[in-house]
């Protein structure tokens, strides 16, 4: 009789049945974040764009503001002409001479010994060689004067003009494209680095987005909470004030603070701080209205606990999911926004660079130097598109109903 009952061990009972360690809620949001490439691929883009944007120029050679007008419009590729075996050039669009070395550095703009604008050609003193450089028939082809010409001839450069050295014509056809090695991505119309300037415009859209999310939550959520939980004439009076700040276009209350203040980052971050609240306002109050009747906060009534720990410690919490979405979102809207008030003119101040400065900056020689404004255009996109796809990571990470 013994002998037909045994006991069973613990480990008899659990079998192969899979055990999986407990999970927080924010453990749980990180570990279903992480499986989403594009919501990671967006994070790993923003670290880099902030790293770069606070890092980044201190290790240029040049600042924001620095001017070599000698050096401007320079694109990031050049093609370099090889005049004698030590000695090299760069021909600018703009009819000039540029000495560079072999692999692309700039070194300066050699020794003029006579400039002749009516037959349209300049003599230079290159390594102790008498270089000419012939541009009139690029300037017969067109038969105009001034950037209009400079700007038709540019994409056929190599046709419309001639180098002689020591008299003797060189073969132009030679030239190799190099990287420009002094400015990575070239030069302004005033010979400013673009690369460094782009860095600093960074720093600009960053703080932008960085005071948008700080007034989000400061003003958005406690104002949107308040309105929410008190309900009534109290709820109706604050949304009736978010409907008039929602009414006024952003366009003119910048060109009003600009008429109390100068134009610049101030002026940006004041406006963003008046009217950006208001969509995270209508978000949490929403938010609030389907919560204040949960029975958790009755309990905390009964217990006595004050209103304004109630909506902060019970009701903003259980809310935050769409908060950090909201926020996410808003920040790459106050980036743009900011972009498009600096590029109409009533952002930023010269020198100071931002990436909508860059580009309204980059629409005049659009034709002839495309890399000015393609450059700006692409790290705003990048940037856009990295906090939106973070926000929609966030979105679906945040979603209790796809929790598993």
């Amino acid at each position: 009789m013994n002998n037909e009952w045994t006991r069973v061990t613990r480990e008899e009972m659990t079998g192969s049945e899979a055990t999986r360690k407990s999970l927080t809620y924010w453990q749980d949001v990180w570990r279903r974040l992480r499986q989403n490439v594009m919501a990671m691929t967006g994070l790993i883009m923003i670290i880099t764009i902030s790293l770069l944007a606070i890092f980044g120029p201190m290790f240029s050679d040049f600042s924001y503001s620095d001017q070599v007008l000698a050096y401007a419009n320079i694109p990031p590729r050049i093609e370099v002409t090889k005049i004698t075996d030590d000695h090299y050039v760069y021909v600018h669009n703009e009819f000039r001479l540029i000495e560079v070395t072999a692999d692309g550095e700039l070194i300066g703009i050699p020794e003029e010994i006579e400039k002749n604008t009516i037959n349209r050609y300049i003599t230079y003193n290159i390594g102790g060689n008498e270089v000419k450089f012939d541009y009139s028939s690029a300037m017969a082809s067109t038969g105009k004067k001034g950037s209009t010409a400079t700007e038709e001839v540019s994409n056929k450069m190599i046709d419309k003009y001639e180098i002689y050295v020591n008299g003797s014509p060189i073969d132009k056809y030679n030239a190799k494209e190099v990287s420009n090695k002094t400015y990575f991505l070239g030069t302004d119309n005033l010979g400013r680095d673009v690369w460094t300037r782009v860095l600093y415009g960074a720093r600009i859209s960053l703080t932008v987005g960085l005071v948008a999310s700080i007034v989000n939550v400061f003003i958005g959520v406690l104002y949107g909470g308040i309105a929410g939980y008190e309900g009534g004439k109290v709820d109706n009076i604050m949304m009736r004030i978010v409907d008039i700040i929602n009414s006024v276009p952003l366009l003119l209350i910048v060109i009003m603070l600009m008429v109390v203040i100068e134009p610049g980052l101030k002026t940006i971050i004041l406006t963003i701080g008046l009217v950006y609240w208001v969509g995270m306002a209508r978000l949490v109050r929403g938010q609030v209205l389907s919560l204040k009747e949960q029975e958790f906060v009755l309990a905390a009534r009964a217990l006595g606990v004050s209103k304004g720990k109630i909506i902060v410690r019970h009701l903003i919490p259980n809310a935050i999911g769409p908060i950090v979405v909201s926020m996410m979102m808003a920040i790459p809207s106050a980036i743009f926004t900011e972009s498009f008030l600096s590029f109409i003119g009533l952002g930023v101040s010269a020198p100071e660079a931002s990436w909508g400065t860059l580009a309204n900056d980059a629409l005049g020689g659009i034709r002839s130097y495309p890399y000015q404004l393609v450059v700006p255009s692409i790290a705003i996109a990048l940037t856009m598109f990295a906090f939106n796809f973070l926000g929609d990571g966030l979105r679906d990470a945040l979603d209790p109903r796809l929790r598993k």
